[in-house]
C-alpha cells in the first residue's frame, strides 16, 4: 500500500468514526466563535478537560466577549483563574484581548499567519483556531494527534525533538481532510481521547485496527516515543511474560533509552502506578492484544530499581495463551531453555514468582 493511499484510508476511517461513533461532548465542540475557541485552547493548555471545563464556564460568563474580557480588571482575571497554573496562560490572555479589542476593532484575526502571531498562540491553538473557526485546513497537533499518527504508522522518531515534531506536523498535514479540516482535526484528537488512549487502548473494536502498524508489530504501548519521558525520575514497568506451549515471547529493547539491546517480555509502561487485578488484566489483554482465552499463571511482587537518574518499579505477570494472537504474531517467540541464552536487565532477573495464581 502506498503512503498516498493509506493516508486516505485513514482519513476516511477516521472521519467515519467520527461521523458514526464520536460520543464525546464537550461545551466547545462545533463553535464557531474564534474568542471562546481560543479561550477553551488557552485554558486546556497543561489542564486537564475535567478540570478545565468549570474555568471555561465561569469565564465565558463573566467574559461573554473579547472585549469584556479586555476591560476586565487584572486581579479579578487572575482570581478567576487561581488553581489553573501557568499564569503566563493568563496573562497573554489578557494581553492579546486588549490588542485585538485596541488594535483590530475588535475582531478576532481570520487569518493563520495573523492568529500565529498573536502573544501565548503557538501552533497547535493557531491551527485549531484557524480550522474550527474559518475552516481553514491547518492540522493541529496536539498529545491525542501524536499518538495516534506514531502507531498507526509505528513510528519510532521521537515527537518532543525538532525532526520529529517536523516529521509529525507534515504527516498530520498530508492527512488532513482539507474540505473538513475542522470536522476531521476533532475527529482524530476525540479518537486519540477516546480509543487510541495512552493505558488501555481499545485496540480490539478499533476502526483502524486492521491497518494499524503498532497493532500488527505488537508496539501499542512503546509509542509514541519521547525523549523527555525517556529522562522521568520515576516510571511504571509491567511486563507480561507470555507463554504459548513451551515458547515464550520475547522482544530486544532499541530505542535510545535505558537497558538498549537488552531483551524484555512484553512490556506496558504506564504513567502512574497500577494495582493488577484480574479485571484489569482482563480488559487490558482483550482491549489491548484481542486475548479473551488465557490462564493467568501468576503476579510478582513489586519490584523497583534504582538507577542514576530514575526509578524503576514494576512488577512481572505471567500469562499461558492457548493460541498466539495475531497482535502478537509478528513478534519473535522462543522456547524456554533458549531463555537462559539471552541477556535480560537486572530488573527483568530479579523478579519473584510468589504469588501464585
Amino acid at each position: 500500500m502506498t503512503k498516498k493511499n493509506k493516508n486516505k484510508i485513514v482519513r476516511s476511517l477516521l472521519m467515519q468514526w467520527h461521523n458514526t461513533q464520536n460520543m464525546r461532548s464537550m461545551p466547545w465542540k462545533g463553535e464557531k466563535d474564534p474568542y471562546k475557541i481560543w479561550l477553551s485552547e488557552i485554558i486546556l493548555q497543561q489542564t486537564r478537560v475535567e478540570q478545565g471545563l468549570a474555568y471555561y464556564e465561569r469565564f465565558i460568563y463573566h467574559f461573554p466577549t473579547i472585549q469584556s474580557l479586555a476591560n476586565a480588571e487584572d486581579e479579578f482575571v487572575f482570581k478567576l483563574w487561581e488553581g489553573l497554573g501557568y499564569y503566563n496562560r493568563c496573562k497573554n490572555l489578557l494581553a492579546t484581548a486588549r490588542l485585538i479589542t485596541q488594535n483590530m476593532n475588535g475582531v478576532f484575526p481570520k487569518k493563520h499567519e495573523q492568529i500565529i502571531q498573536l502573544k501565548g498562540i503557538g501552533p497547535y491553538t493557531a491551527a485549531a483556531i484557524a480550522s474550527f473557526a474559518f475552516r481553514l485546513p491547518y492540522a493541529v497537533l496536539d498529545g491525542n494527534v501524536f499518538r495516534v499518527l506514531a502507531r498507526i504508522f509505528a513510528i519510532e522518531t521521537p515527537t518532543d525533538n525538532l525532526d520529529g515534531k517536523k516529521y509529525f506536523a507534515e504527516l498530520a498535514q498530508d492527512i488532513l481532510d482539507k474540505e473538513n479540516p475542522d470536522l476531521f482535526n476533532q475527529a482524530i484528537m476525540d479518537f486519540g481521547a477516546t480509543v487510541c488512549k495512552p493505558f488501555n487502548p481499545l485496540c480490539n473494536t478499533c476502526l483502524l485496527e486492521t491497518i494499524c502498524e503498532a497493532h500488527q508489530k505488537g508496539m501499542v504501548q512503546k509509542l509514541p516515543i519521547k525523549e523527555k519521558v525517556l529522562k522521568k525520575k520515576n516510571r511504571w514497568f509491567y511486563y507480561f511474560k507470555f507463554i504459548y506451549k513451551e515458547q515464550v515471547l520475547v522482544q530486544k529493547r532499541s530505542s535510545k533509552d535505558i537497558w538498549e539491546n537488552l531483551n524484555e517480555y512484553y512490556l506496558i509502561e504506564t504513567f502512574d502506578q497500577k494495582n493488577w487485578t484480574k479485571d484489569l488484566i482482563d480488559d487490558s489483554l482483550l482491549q489491548l492484544l484481542a486475548i479473551k482465552d488465557y490462564e493467568l499463571i501468576s503476579i510478582s511482587p513489586i519490584t523497583k530499581q534504582q538507577l542514576t537518574h530514575q526509578r524503576i518499579t514494576g512488577q512481572l505477570i505471567t500469562i499461558r495463551v492457548h493460541t498466539i494472537p495475531k497482535s502478537l504474531q509478528q513478534m519473535q517467540w522462543i522456547t524456554i531453555p533458549e531463555l537462559v541464552k539471552l541477556a535480560f536487565p537486572k530488573f527483568i532477573n530479579s523478579f519473584t514468582v510468589e504469588k501464585e495464581i
